[in-house]
């Protein structure tokens, strides 16, 4: 909005034009849910001014469910209103992830947003009813977690680079499971393929639960496997874990190497994560967004909150508005090409 304005900045103090013009800063900032206070302190802050939403899109009990619901009562405790959480489950999280988008950009209604509902749904089904770039304003990507690579325990592939080697020895006779078509788990297998010159066979299931059943009773031969599933059973002994998805380490697998450790000549730029972030409808006013991203950013350092993380193998992120837009670029920019190439048909 353009304003005339005298040599020092300031708007006009007399005039049709000034009172014209003062009614237009008024209606503005009322409609970002600001207020206009005298004085130096010039615009107030009056957000938020009644409880806020918070949609996860998915049923509840899962885990990005239990992670909204504590960084909720964070949120709540460092803004002065309710945060309520809301699950609004449905196709695969783009129920919930359109209701948000067509929600007024007032800063008070949330989503809880994933790798699939913002980087690969899209991309698989241009029709889903958002753009997760376009539609939805990014106030931070709040945790991260890599997947795992895991074979039987009995399995003759000590290392990822034995089961490179045997994998192209035999082209397709590898099964790889994932807990169905367009997961992250079913794509990051086909970047493995891509990004290695090898054929494997994806075996698609219905849920992480089945397809690990199959993995140890030697119906499928590996999978790419969600670190908050699959570690209770390599610390049982009955998976071996043979690298990490992510760049560095994961603390709970401190002795298990990255993608890029175990065969560098080819995966030095491997790397795909399973990660979790706040959004809000785009439009929403800046400053209402720079405050939450403020107070969420406060609360996911808060040594309670590391600790809970940490304990479930969770990176915390907790990156900046300008950070958390480009990296939702990057990763709507990766999976759209995994997609491409792959062509997942999902049902």
């Amino acid at each position: 909005m353009k304003h005339d304005r005298s040599a020092d900045g300031a708007l006009p103090a007399r005039g049709v034009r000034a009172t014209a013009s003062r009614r237009r800063v008024l209606a503005a900032l009322a409609s970002a849910g600001l207020t206009w206070a005298a004085g130096p302190a010039g615009a107030q802050a009056a957000f938020p001014s009644r409880p806020l939403k918070l949609v996860v899109p998915f049923p509840p009990g899962g885990s990005t469910d239990l992670l909204a619901r504590r960084i909720g009562e964070k949120l709540a405790a460092a803004l002065g209103q309710p945060v309520v959480v809301e699950n609004r489950p449905g196709a695969g999280g783009a129920t919930g992830s359109v209701e948000v988008a067509r929600a007024p950009a007032d800063g008070h209604t949330l989503l809880f947003g994933v790798t699939g509902t913002h980087a690969i749904s899209p991309a698989i089904n241009p029709k889903i009813g958002y753009d997760p770039r376009a539609d939805f304003a990014a106030l931070s990507i709040v945790v991260s977690a890599p997947l795992v690579v895991v074979v039987r325990a009995d399995s003759p592939h000590k290392t990822l680079a034995e089961l490179l080697t045997w994998t192209r020895a035999n082209p397709d006779r590898l099964t790889h499971g994932s807990p169905g078509n367009g997961t992250t788990m079913h794509l990051t297998g086909e970047m493995f393929a891509l990004a290695t010159g090898t054929r494997v066979t994806h075996v698609p299931y219905k849920g992480s639960a089945p397809a690990l059943q199959d993995l140890l009773g030697g119906q499928i031969e590996s999978m790419f496997g969600d670190l908050l599933v699959t570690l209770p059973l390599i610390q049982g002994g009955k998976l071996r874990a043979l690298a990490v998805t992510s760049r560095q380490r994961n603390p709970l697998l401190a002795a298990v190497p990255t993608m890029a450790e175990s065969v560098p000549r080819e995966l030095a730029d491997f790397e795909a994560s399973s990660w979790q972030g706040l959004f809000v409808p785009a439009g929403t006013p800046a400053p209402v967004q720079e405050r939450l991203n403020a107070e969420i950013v406060k609360a996911l350092r808060a040594p309670d909150l590391k600790d809970f993380f940490a304990e479930r193998g969770f990176v915390v992120e907790a990156k900046s508005l300008d950070d958390s837009r480009r990296f939702l670029e990057a990763e709507v920019a990766k999976w759209t090409r995994i997609v491409k190439a792959v062509n997942p048909q999902v049902n």
